[in-house]
């Protein structure tokens, strides 16, 4: 119930509360007490807070008319500011309902001091605790917006140091300066010069998803964005597997120097084309991926090395591609027939019988399928890439095999 006026001695107490810098202390040092995380930000800070929050709020309820947005200002402003300073909403609300709880009670024993009827005191404590309830949703509002602008300010400013790092972009640099981020902005996300880093690039593009997983793999050493619309970062261990698959795809590159972090990431990003090709999932090494990342790199010398090998095949010819992905599964199988044959579920006099076909039928040396025969590792290469990339089209005349690089997986014909 509102009163009607605020006068004599009842009015006499509320100024003296909000002119009295004893009153702030004890409540300063009441929500320090009670809340660790307020206890950690300088005494001055406290104080000059708990005097405007203080005066606004007693000033306010001095007034026969309701609280205004003005009177909580104050109130969404340190809200904003503790965010800012790192305290969490429960630790700001400790320390305010403390300092909350002991105003009352100094107002409580100055007011039957000064021999205010117990109901008078009442009555203003009650309406005091409701203005007290509206100012402490003031300060989550202030708290809950200032730490959205916060985290997509440190979100954005993560990004663009990573494009510094992984593109190699000028960013904020000076121009001319020939400089990369300085030591404070690598600090700043957990990074050190001199520290060495995998490159991780992922094919997570999906923002929602891409915030998800990025919380989890930042922190301890890592550092994760979105660099060229796709979730990637550094980081000094590798993410766990089960992060690596809720990315989809991941390609990891070797822990090395920031100053080499531009050319893993190209790298990388070409290894994670040539692996989504192939159909790959979870976390992959870039060394693992590197015949096939190098081979990918180069589509029109594929084409060449397809066209002059294996001129004499017709790819619209069933058996003919029937006879290439016996040889390419021979190849893939370490020129072992009796493997090769268990691959394609066929007799080994099957496999040795279509080795034979494309023997006659290319240029393809004599020694496959004999007992024992290996060819040398480059010869083995050149017609391993040449039988993948006749199996699964030419990009560069047929479109809709993809784009340049490692193809979908042959199916090996039965």
């Amino acid at each position: 119930m509102r009163m009607p006026e605020r006068a004599g001695a009842l009015g006499a107490l509320l100024r003296e509360l909000a002119t009295d810098r004893r009153v702030v202390d004890e409540m300063v040092e009441a929500a320090r007490e009670h809340s660790p995380e307020v206890a950690r930000l300088p005494t001055a800070e406290n104080r000059r807070h708990v005097a405007a929050l203080l005066t606004a709020g007693l000033a306010s309820f001095e007034r026969l008319a309701e609280p205004s947005e003005r009177d909580f200002a104050e109130a969404r402003r340190l809200g904003a500011d503790r965010a800012a300073q790192g305290v969490s909403v429960a630790g700001l609300l400790r320390g305010v309902q403390a300092g909350r709880q002991r105003v009352v009670e100094i107002a409580l024993d100055r007011g039957r001091a000064a021999g205010i009827p117990d109901t008078a005191l009442l009555d203003a404590l009650l309406e005091l605790g409701r203005y007290a309830s509206a100012l402490e949703r003031a300060l989550v509002d202030g708290h809950h917006t200032a730490e959205l602008e916060l985290a997509r300010t440190r979100r954005d400013a993560r990004n663009r140091l990573l494009r510094r790092l992984l593109l190699d972009e000028a960013g904020d640099a000076r121009p001319g300066d020939g400089l990369g981020p300085r030591p404070d902005d690598l600090a700043a996300f957990g990074l050190r010069p001199d520290g060495r880093y995998h490159c991780v690039v992922t094919e997570l593009t999906d923002p929602a998803r891409i915030a998800a997983v990025e919380r989890q793999l930042c922190g301890g050493g890592a550092l994760f964005g979105t660099v060229d619309d796709r979730l990637a970062g550094l980081c000094v261990r590798l993410p766990p597997a089960d992060l690596a698959d809720a990315a989809g795809l991941a390609v990891a590159a070797p822990a090395r120097p920031l100053a080499q972090a531009p050319a893993l990431h190209r790298l990388c990003v070409a290894a994670l084309r040539a692996a989504s090709r192939a159909g790959l999932r979870g976390l992959h090494r870039l060394v693992d991926l590197a015949g096939e990342t190098a081979l990918a790199a180069q589509p029109a010398l594929a084409d060449l090395v397809s066209g002059e090998l294996l001129a004499a095949l017709d790819p619209a010819d069933e058996f003919h591609r029937q006879l290439a992905s016996t040889a390419l599964t021979y190849l893939d199988h370490g020129q072992r027939l009796d493997r090769t044959a268990e691959a394609l579920h066929l007799h080994p006099n099957t496999v040795r019988y279509r080795l034979r076909r494309v023997q006659e039928l290319t240029a393809m040396p004599p020694t496959l399928a004999e007992p024992g025969g290996r060819w040398p590792v480059p010869q083995t290469v050149r017609w391993w890439w040449a039988l993948r990339t006749w199996l699964d089209g030419d990009p560069l005349r047929n479109p809709a095999a993809g784009r340049p690089g490692l193809a979908q997986p042959h199916r090996p014909a039965r």
